[in-house]
């Protein structure tokens, strides 16, 4: 009767089991939605014709990468190379050689260049003294291309050809393994008529970068630097303020709270645009504790200028995903944990992101406890947040008589019967991984045959990864109930 009774109890649990998960199943995971698709549940749905080429989101403080998608694609980054610019002025201004007081006149080589129509500018006045500080403004805000000159003309000395260079050099010294520097503004040195000297450069050389490798560079320029961020982060500035050579200029990063598409916590960083490039963003917002770092790369065609506002719609849709699906959190407590199988001391609390309503998984290597993700590192030039660990000494004893008892030890018809059962587990819980590897293989050839770079989910693969599934569940019940 008793045994009657655990099995029926057995039985009911599978089944209540099979039954939530063939409930739901024709809902996707939320973790594991397509960006058009969280983008409409985000409520910042994307149009057609407007997705984003390649994305990335990371959490700023570790380098984590929380999602993805062609983040090493190589594309042009139109403006958003200022951000290296601004970079190199920062570490010069580190290295005490100016500060954002210290002035830059305007001669008529910059004011010729702030005269030409097809690039980004502002207004430059002849003999005008400019503060660096109003020079940034003015490369983050107006994106303006003379003013980006400028900065980094005074970073180096007005070698144009060698500021270059140190770009390239800066590039490779932070991991941006696929980026190539051809001007210190996003725009060809041939667009400068002939005032941008940069010898031994290709004049024609367009930028190339990726998603990566600009978060790459986020995340350094913000760890290094983040008063930047007082640059980025207000939706309409003025320069040169109480002069006559005031401007105002509203920002084009409508992700800004105030701005057309303001999303809580954005702060900044950098928008750029080209015929070659598309629309292009970098962002970085901060909620509570979390700050992450997000770049969207060729949303939309420069032909059709509806790209600029749809690349904020992309970002924030993003950005909210992560918010959303991710949280920080202390993941393990100082003291004695089990990981592993292995029983472990740790030296202090561990703290990481992790989905929300998982259990997260650890790896254990060379004395340290690391988070695993399914992503990884943005560069492994920045290493996984981890924290030292001890393996505690097991208790089990190597006493000889013990030795000589377990080999005396008959077994019982009860560890006959348990051995049944692993067995039974075991078998279950193998066909239920064969299912579910033979359901993904099955959505990789549906989605090569139908050209997409999607996973396509079909009626038989959704049967696959249920029954899956349930052979798994039916493993987990056969081990605790009988």
């Amino acid at each position: 009767m008793f045994i009657k009774k655990r099995f029926w109890k057995a039985t009911t649990a599978f089944l209540l089991a099979a039954c939530i998960l063939l409930g739901g199943f024709a809902q996707t995971s939320y973790a594991e939605e397509d960006l058009m698709e969280f983008a409409k549940k985000s409520g910042y749905p994307i149009k057609d014709g407007y997705r984003p080429k390649a994305s990335i989101v990371i959490d700023a403080d570790s380098g984590h990468i929380l999602w993805e998608k062609q983040p090493d694609l190589s594309w042009s980054p139109a403006s958003i190379a200022k951000v290296m610019t601004m970079y190199l002025a920062l570490e010069a201004m580190e290295q005490g050689k100016f500060n954002l007081d210290t002035t830059v006149t305007a001669t008529e080589k910059y004011v010729n260049i702030s005269q030409i129509y097809a690039l980004s500018n502002n207004k430059i006045a002849l003999g005008v003294d400019y503060p660096v500080r109003d020079l940034f403004s003015m490369v983050a805000v107006p994106s303006s291309n003379v003013a980006t000159l400028m900065l980094a003309n005074l970073v180096s000395d007005n070698d144009e050809a060698g500021f270059i260079r140190k770009m390239n050099e800066k590039a490779a010294e932070l991991g941006m393994k696929n980026t190539t520097y051809f001007n210190c503004s996003g725009a060809q040195i041939s667009a400068f008529e002939g005032l941008y000297q940069a010898p031994g450069i290709d004049p024609e050389g367009d930028n190339k970068s990726t998603a990566r490798d600009l978060a790459i560079l986020t995340y350094n320029l913000i760890k290094k630097y983040p008063d930047i961020l007082q640059f980025t982060n207000k939706p309409v500035v003025t320069t040169m303020e109480n002069t006559p050579y005031a401007e105002t200029f509203e920002t084009y990063n409508y992700s800004l709270p105030g701005a057309k598409y303001g999303y809580e916590g954005v702060d900044g960083l950098k928008t750029g645009s080209s015929p070659t490039g598309g629309f292009n963003y970098i962002a970085t917002a901060k909620k509570g504790d979390m700050r992450l770092i997000e770049v969207v790369l060729g949303v939309g065609d420069w032909s059709d200028q509806e790209g600029e506002y749809e690349r904020h719609l992309a970002g924030n849709a993003i950005l909210d995903h992560a918010f959303s699906t991710y949280e920080h959190k202390k993941l393990l407590s100082k003291g004695s944990n089990k990981i592993n199988g292995k029983e472990i001391t740790l030296e202090q609390d561990f703290y990481g992101f992790a989905k929300k309503d998982t259990e997260p998984s650890f790896t254990l290597a060379d004395g340290k406890l690391s988070l695993k993700n399914e992503y990884g590192q943005v560069s492994p030039k920045i290493p996984a947040q981890s924290v030292q660990y001890q393996e505690t000494n097991s208790k089990a004893t190597d006493d000889p008589s013990t030795k000589t008892e377990k080999k005396k030890t008959v077994p019982s018809s009860s560890t006959k019967k348990e051995g049944h059962n692993y067995l039974v587990t075991g078998i279950l819980a193998v066909l239920g991984l064969l299912l579910l590897v033979l359901s993904k293989v099955f959505r990789k050839r549906i989605a090569g045959v139908r050209r997409g770079s999607r996973k396509i989910a079909t009626p038989a693969t959704r049967l696959l990864f249920a029954l899956g599934i349930i052979f798994i569940l039916s493993a987990v019940s056969v081990f605790i109930f009988l």
